[in-house]
């Protein structure tokens, strides 16, 4: 199997090549990626426990689901499939908005990504892919602020940038 590759990208998101995955985030290179956030009908979103043993921030817990879109894939299509390798789940995913964050971390490895935040609403449990994902929770908007207020370094750099931002939009659309 060859190795993932990532769509490099220039700020407005037009596709400028395409580089390996883990080049791309040693050279801290721009590129297109998307962050899943699933809410069940309570309002609590689900957020998982990185596999201890991923290429960056293992063992650090973050939205639902997040990858990169493979060449030729559209934003929903890539994140469809990820969130059925990662999580083992379906559900109608909506495109919310989008960010540019560049963020150093763990083993000289740099986030630099143009991320498509996309929201789903499903009351259906995971079933996780072990070697993704460690463990999982649901949890409201409220109780997760206290937590990454209280613990920051339990939770992934882009996740803590993007929370802000979600919250916003989930009250946007939900009146919650």
């Amino acid at each position: 199997m060859s190795p993932e590759k990532v769509i490099l990208v220039d700020t407005n998101d037009l596709e400028i090549g395409t580089m390996e995955k883990m080049e791309a985030h040693r050279k801290g290179l721009l590129h297109r990626a998307f962050s899943i956030f699933i809410f069940n009908s309570n309002n609590e979103l689900l957020i998982h426990q990185r596999a201890f043993d991923k290429y960056h921030s293992g063992g650090l817990w973050t939205n639902t689901c997040c990858s990169h879109p493979r060449k030729g894939e559209t934003i929903i299509e890539a994140a469809n499939r990820r969130l059925m390798e990662e999580m083992g789940m379906e559900c109608k995913l909506d495109h919310q908005f989008s960010f540019i964050y560049n963020k150093k971390l763990d083993k000289g490895l740099t986030e630099h990504e143009l991320d498509h935040v996309i929201f789903g609403f499903t009351d259906d449990l995971p079933n996780i892919n072990k070697e993704e994902v460690a463990t999982w929770k649901s949890v409201t908007i409220e109780d997760l602020e206290k937590d990454i207020n209280t613990a920051p370094n339990d939770y992934t750099e882009w996740f803590k940038i993007c929370f802000p931002k979600m919250k916003e939009h989930f009250k946007a659309i939900t009146n919650a």
